[in-house]
């Protein structure tokens, strides 16, 4: 089996897989301190917990945003899976697609890896959002060709530098309106608005900036934690994939066993 880990700024999410298809995943929050021995003992009580072994692993992939965690990931898999881990965008790994950009080497690896997933699962331009520490746009055109994108804080970043700032305002949660009005009648409903439709407004106008300027028909895809929560207010999104990090892993991962 497969054990596929994407480590980003919030979350390291580790996923089991067999072929392409996802048995079981875990998350943990990000700590470039954590060590390789505290992942094994952390890993090994969760695969137990879903009837697997440590035994049962026998190759590892990780795209990370965060180069400091990536020494004790590889670590884990060398002492505790027996493996040389593979690194997204690291030989012998290809990505096999085009990065059309100004700075290639600049791209994150989960954006990539969304890229690989996205064209391998849709046809045409795409755009795919992923909602993470921060939100993500990217542009993949129609041959699989990694064109570029945005970057914009993610939601939560948002909220909580607002509050940070502000010394008066609550911490208010992650949730859409009571209702669809947007002049609010209270402070946490004011701020609800300004969070939440404010960021619904932004993607609807981006998007919008970026169909233009692509000028073909282009879907949108959305990943990540908070894709279901603005799909309910939004028709923006042609569809959600959310365990896209996860696939462009596994195809690489195939990949990299072709001669």
């Amino acid at each position: 089996m497969l054990l596929a880990i994407d480590a980003g700024n919030t979350n390291v999410v580790f996923a089991l897989l067999e072929g392409r298809e996802i048995r079981a995943r875990w998350r943990i929050a990000t700590d470039p301190r954590r060590t390789a021995d505290e992942y094994a003992v952390w890993l090994n009580q969760l695969l137990m917990l879903e009837g697997y072994k440590i035994a049962d692993v026998e190759a590892v992939i990780i795209a990370t945003v965060v180069p400091r965690a990536l020494h004790n990931l590889q670590v884990l898999a060398e002492k505790y899976f027996k493996t040389t881990a593979l690194v997204a965008g690291q030989a012998p790994v290809e990505w096999g697609i085009e990065l059309d950009v100004a700075e290639p080497a600049s791209v994150g690896a989960d954006r990539v890896v969304n890229a690989i997933a996205a064209h391998h699962l849709y046809q045409g331009d795409l755009i795919v959002i992923d909602f993470g520490t921060a939100t993500t746009f990217d542009v993949i055109d129609y041959h699989g060709a990694y064109k570029g994108g945005i970057i914009a804080p993610g939601i939560n970043l948002s909220l909580d530098a607002l509050v940070a700032a502000a010394a008066k305002l609550p911490k208010i949660a992650i949730a859409p309106p009571e209702n669809r009005s947007v002049i609010g009648r209270t402070t946490e409903a004011q701020m609800h608005i300004g969070v939440f439709w404010g960021y619904v407004a932004m993607m609807e106008g981006l998007v919008a900036r970026m169909r233009a300027e692509i000028g073909r028909p282009a879907k949108v895809i959305s990943t990540g934690g908070l894709a279901v929560l603005f799909d309910d207010n939004s028709d923006i999104f042609d569809a959600i994939a959310p365990d896209l990090t996860i696939l462009g892993l596994a195809l690489l991962h195939e990949r990299s066993l072709k001669p």
